[in-house]
């Protein structure tokens, strides 16, 4: 059973969310739900089949080893002829990816992350653009001059539920250690 009511998510540290906080306020139509995120799995499961999920969720983080990630890059998924996702990209990829696969190898039926013709691609979205692509091109272009690269440690992963509206903003119910074998 899976839920769009609870993820798997990584979430970067609080003391750096405000540079993308500011764009998200002013992009992204998600902002009050999801916190700065890059999603591992979603849907999930139901917040009342959690804590199963929790222990093999903590059995499969404790296989995994912390990394670094850097958040440089604007980048954008298309959708249709003219609407688009604006997203950093976290670098390097490989050990998102591997940690994704982990989890869904643990959860195999959670595959919505890496069923896209692409496979997994490691993003945290921040907003939606309506208009030509070279607009939105423009725009990309635009954020990516005023960017401060953001770097950080990924020792943890946090899964997030929520409730029916007006409850409907994702918090963590725990947060993960990787590695802890």
């Amino acid at each position: 059973m899976k839920s769009h009511k609870s993820a798997v998510v990584i979430i970067p540290p609080e003391s750096l969310w405000e540079p993308i906080q500011r764009l998200r306020r002013r992009y992204d139509r998600k902002v009050r739900r999801w916190m700065p995120h890059i999603t591992l799995l979603y849907p999930f499961r139901p917040p009342e089949l959690l804590p199963e999920a929790l222990e093999r969720l903590r059995h499969c983080c404790a296989l995994q080893r912390p990394f670094r990630i850097a958040l440089r890059q604007f980048e954008l998924f298309r959708h249709g002829r003219s609407s688009f996702t604006v997203w950093l990209r976290p670098e390097p990829a490989a050990p998102l990816q591997a940690l994704q696969q982990a989890l869904e190898a643990c959860f195999p039926d959670c595959t919505e992350q890496s069923s896209y013709p692409g496979g997994f691609v490691p993003h945290l979205s921040v907003g939606q653009f309506r208009g030509e692509a070279q607009a939105a091109e423009r725009f990309r272009a635009d954020l990516q001059r005023e960017w401060e690269p953001i770097e950080f440690q990924v020792d943890s992963i946090a899964a997030i539920v929520r409730g029916d509206p007006p409850e409907d903003v994702f918090v963590p119910v725990t947060t993960i250690a990787l590695g802890d074998a």
